[in-house]
């Protein structure tokens, strides 16, 4: 039998598949991150199981564990507490261990938080990255922003409510002109998305959210051609030569072209 890995719902408990509820129930073993909340998703659609806890602190002991049930063809699934197991969730291990040892995996596919974020911010492009969870601390961030701003199309990542206000101020003075969103509480009665500039966002969230968060970045503004920003930076100059304050007419020549004000007054000095 093959180790079968199931999506859950992403929050709001009626966003699980038939097929999945079918594997669960007929399934030997159900590894779960955690007993009580997959508990609740059980209960509310009256599936019976064997749950057994498979979370990032025993994962390696449950490999290796449950390896052997499946190659001896006993029936297993796993499952995370929301979402795909295997990203940003314990299963990835379990999964490579199976495939390495040729026992067949079948993927249930489900609710995506990533795919919801995308969809609802209304940012969708050709092509997205997933970023996972964002790193902690000013440096690291910096070091994502340095490395987005590089990449032209959407990004979507995970952050905690708590980290959510700081996190958006260090966007807001990296990449000020990508429009993004936070989406928060996905699929559940208080669900709430919010878009706008990181600075807008920045200035919505000073205190820590309730909730999931997904934060989307929108993808790069189009470059605008050199010739059109050096007719901007003569209008700065233009209008610093007739009086008026330069950081003044860098910012209204940023409104109405797009050129980063910081750009247009620094090359204007």
């Amino acid at each position: 039998m093959p180790l079968s890995v199931c999506a859950t719902p992403i929050g709001n408990l009626e966003d699980v598949t038939l097929r999945v509820l079918r594997e669960l129930a007929e399934a030997a073993v159900v590894l779960v991150e955690d007993t009580r909340r997959t508990r609740v998703l059980l209960e509310r659609h009256g599936v019976d199981a064997r749950l057994v806890s498979y979370h990032e602190h025993n994962e390696a002991r449950r490999v290796e564990e449950f390896l052997p049930r499946l190659e001896a063809g006993e029936r297993i699934a796993v499952v995370s507490d929301a979402g795909m197991p295997g990203i940003n969730d314990p299963g990835a291990r379990l999964v490579a261990a199976a495939l390495d040892a040729g026992v067949p995996v079948t993927v249930l596919p489900g609710a995506s938080a990533v795919e919801t974020a995308l969809v609802a911010s209304g940012l969708v492009g050709e092509r997205y990255q997933f970023a996972g969870y964002l790193p902690r601390g000013e440096r690291a961030l910096a070091a994502v922003w340095e490395e987005l701003a590089r990449w032209p199309y959407p990004v979507v990542a995970f952050e905690s409510p708590r980290r959510l206000p700081a996190t958006l101020a260090s966007l807001a003075g990296a990449l000020p002109d990508r429009p993004a969103a936070v989406c928060r509480e996905l699929t559940k009665q208080f669900e709430e998305v919010v878009r706008g500039s990181p600075r807008d966002l920045a200035e919505r969230f000073t205190e820590p959210p309730k909730g999931e968060i997904t934060l989307v970045l929108g993808a790069a503004p189009a470059a605008m051609p050199a010739a059109a920003e050096e007719d901007a930076l003569a209008v700065v100059v233009e209008l610093a030569a007739a009086g008026l304050p330069r950081r003044q007419a860098a910012e209204l020549v940023s409104r109405l072209t797009g050129v980063r004000a910081n750009r247009l007054y620094r090359a204007s000095l």
